[in-house]
């Protein structure tokens, strides 16, 4: 693979005005396209096979009246008992009036009809039945149903209006730029050159443009949930940037090694390439790993950000060493330019190694921190050990949910009816259930309805229950019932195994249990089922993987281990914040709660692409140097020094681009990006660059150990470059 690489960085060196023009051409069509074949987002979450979807899929069949959105508006009066006063009642009457003519409304409920007002007079709830789903709700007529009652809040009248029909399609502002511009401060920093800085970031955002684009021309074809283009852009973004910065970064050292421009890029796409290749692919089959778990929103996601992820592989192998060939010399910072002079370029057919004199700095931090390691590794190793286990103690506690109205940001629409219809009724009437009963005819639905009701009255947690609604036919009902508690409650969730437990004795009859609350509750535990799955799936591959890539058994065990270490105090940092509420003013958290149901198993995924992205960075060049004839220790110290500073730099603008998320008001956008910062910052800097040495000092020669057989079975992948430096060797002068 190294050997194709280095002629495809050489090819597009040499055609680099065509590559170029490729890339702007696949840019323009992939936007033309997303501008005119781009479908709507879906905001909602649903479980094929699980019973609130079966429930949700009869509704739609055989009563669509009530199979479409609801919301619920709640009024609060100025002052107690005003509600019973005839010019309260106008009020409400008028209200209700206004939301029933509302374009998409079905219809609206009055509140003294269905009792839904408190002892108290002061507070009332109307029912808005829409006529299609949430995600079918336009902007317009989510505009209007938040307009309601003007004219009662203009006589001192609270009137907010709320329910599942407000949630919308998060937006990307402006504060995540903050993390872009951190990461091209960084890239000053690293290459000391505005030339090699603006052409890896220009690199990356053509690469995440394409990507970008392309999703949303497919979005037409495929329903994506609201999160899956943030998350690919996320991530899309990140890696971008980090793949252009390894490879212009040995091709940098290539230069200063004497190589020909030509030559450096070829050698850097070959090497350096080679493992972003590798690491892309890992990423990739992480995430499109996720449809192994059978969830379709999750598949989704997963595909979404494997294909931006793909689009940055091929952008940094490919228009990267075009754009390095329009740089030159000029990706040097000035006062190394002299170093790497057309004069003194040394000849291309050399082995495909680079020098250990004059280049390589053994003062630098890499070379010391890497020293230091392995000189004390065994404390190193321990006291990582322990502080990563501290970090995780959180993790049992972690409970799951979908996101609800009452984490959303403060002074949301959701968030203020959420607020006022608890202060007024209770949490409970913020996470209705709904009971679905349907009959082979109407005689049997009727029977089956009072034995229901009473089973529903007696169970415990069960505030009221609505009386039942009928379809048109009379075969299906309809019943409303009110917990005690909210929808994320730990009581709220046993109450549902109750009632489905309760009514599953009923005969003539199929009872099942939905609405949101209850949706919510069957795809957490879907996916909490899927997690342990999914996590065996990942390390596995990971110790296949990273034993085709550095020919050892000991390696890849180490790297699967670490990859849990990391997982299980990202896990821990995340619930302390988002669930307990540790330090989450420092993070703009409102109100914590439970984390997004497919946040643990989205994590996974993702961080470990990630981890195996920096695992063979710095273990390739470790390898590299051993099979070149270094020590272990010296293969070891080798590694850490030269790739510290570029692993270092490349975490940083992973964790800038992705705490730049963490400033979006969406709580379930702002737990993703918190918990993929701190996942990169605890598995760069503490497993890759400081556990990861010290286990490789104390393993010695036998990290490298793979039994002959084995060995021989399994496929060479050389992302270190073997085959390239016998190729470079056999080569004679007159074929470059």
């Amino acid at each position: 693979m190294a050997t194709l690489l280095y002629r495809l960085g050489r090819g597009a060196l040499r055609r680099r005005r065509l590559v170029v023009a490729l890339w702007l051409v696949v840019l323009v069509v992939a936007g033309l396209a997303a501008a005119t074949l781009r479908g709507p987002t879906a905001s909602n979450f649903t479980m094929p096979g699980t019973e609130s979807q079966r429930a949700l899929d009869l509704l739609s069949e055989q009563f669509p009246a009530a199979s479409g959105a609801t919301g619920t508006i709640t009024i609060k009066a100025p002052a107690d008992g005003q509600l019973a006063t005839p010019q309260g009642q106008a009020v409400v009457q008028e209200l209700v009036q206004q939301a029933s003519a509302l374009p998409g409304v079905v219809g609206a409920v009055n509140p003294f009809q269905v009792g839904a007002v408190t002892p108290n007079g002061r507070y009332a709830l109307v029912q808005v039945q829409f006529a299609t789903g949430g995600d079918d709700v336009t902007d317009a007529q989510r505009t209007a149903y938040e307009q309601v009652g003007a004219s009662a809040r203009a006589q001192g009248w609270q009137v907010a209006p709320g329910g599942e029909v407000l949630g919308g399609e998060p937006e990307i502002g402006s504060t995540e730029a903050l993390g872009v511009l951190v990461a091209a401060i960084v890239l000053i920093i690293t290459f000391g050159s505005l030339v090699a800085a603006g052409m890896t970031m220009l690199n990356a955002l053509i690469g995440v443009g394409a990507g970008m684009a392309g999703l949303f021309a497919l979005s037409g074809a495929v329903q994506l949930t609201s999160t899956a283009p943030i998350l690919a852009l996320m991530l899309g973004l990140a890696v971008g940037i980090d793949y252009s910065l390894f490879i212009t970064s040995r091709h940098r050292q290539n230069l200063l090694d004497g190589l020909s421009p030509e030559e450096a890029v070829g050698r850097a796409v070959g090497t350096a390439g080679s493992a972003v290749v590798f690491a892309g692919a890992t990423v990739v089959i992480a995430l499109a790993g996720l449809a192994v778990v059978d969830i379709p929103f999750l598949t989704v996601m997963g595909l979404a950000a494997a294909g931006t992820v793909t689009v940055a592989v091929l952008v940094a192998i490919t228009l990267q060493p075009a754009l390095l060939g329009f740089a030159g010399r000029r990706v040097l910072p000035r006062r190394l330019r002299a170093v790497a002079t057309d004069d003194t370029v040394a000849d291309t057919t050399a082995p495909a190694q680079q020098t250990d004199t004059a280049t390589e700095d053994q003062s630098r931090f890499g070379f010391r921190w890497a020293r230091l390691v392995t000189r004390f590794r065994v404390p190193v190793i321990l006291v990582g050990l322990l502080g990563l286990g501290l970090l995780a103690l959180p993790t049992p506690d972690m409970r799951l949910a979908l996101p609800g109205a009452a984490t959303a940001a403060v002074g949301s629409p959701a968030r203020v009816a959420n607020d006022l219809t608890t202060e007024g009724f209770g949490a409970g009437f913020t996470g209705r259930l709904a009971v679905v009963v349907a009959g082979d005819s109407p005689q049997a639905t009727s029977a089956a309805v009072p034995q229901v009701t009473a089973l529903l009255q007696r169970t415990e947690n069960v505030l009221a229950v609505a009386p039942a609604q009928l379809s048109p036919d009379g075969r299906t009902a309809l019943l409303g019932v009110i917990p005690k508690t909210g929808p994320t409650d730990e009581a709220t969730e046993t109450l549902v195994h109750d009632i489905r437990g309760t009514v599953a004795g009923i005969r003539d009859a199929d009872v099942l249990l939905t609405g949101v609350t209850a949706i919510g509750i069957d795809v957490s535990e879907k996916l909490s089922d899927a997690l342990p799955i999914y996590l065996l799936l990942v390390v596995g591959l990971s110790v296949l993987l990273l034993m085709l890539v550095f020919r050892s058994l000991l390696v890849p065990v180490k790297a699967a281990l670490g990859f849990l270490l990391t997982v299980a105090a990202t896990f821990g940092i995340t619930v302390a914040v988002f669930q307990q509420g540790h330090l989450a003013d420092l993070v703009g958290l409102d109100t914590p709660g439970p984390l997004i149901s497919f946040l643990p198993i989205l994590l996974i995924g993702i961080l470990f692409g990630l981890a195996m992205d920096y695992e063979v960075f710095l273990v390739s060049r470790m390898r590299e140097d051993f099979v070149h004839g270094k020590s272990a220790r010296q293969a070891t110290i080798s590694g850490m020094g030269h790739g510290a500073r570029v692993v270092t730099a490349a975490a940083l603008i992973m964790i800038s681009v992705f705490g730049g998320f963490v400033f979006l008001e969406d709580p379930v956008i702002k737990s993703m990006g918190f918990a993929l910062a701190i996942g990169v910052a605890i598995d760069a800097f503490v497993v890759r660059m400081t556990i990861v040495p010290a286990v490789m000092s104390l393993l010695g020669d036998r990290a490298w150990w793979l039994p002959s057989w084995l060995n021989r079975a399994l496929p060479n992948v050389d992302i270190e470059g073997e085959g390239l430096r016998t190729h470079l060797e056999d080569r004679t002068p007159t074929h470059v």
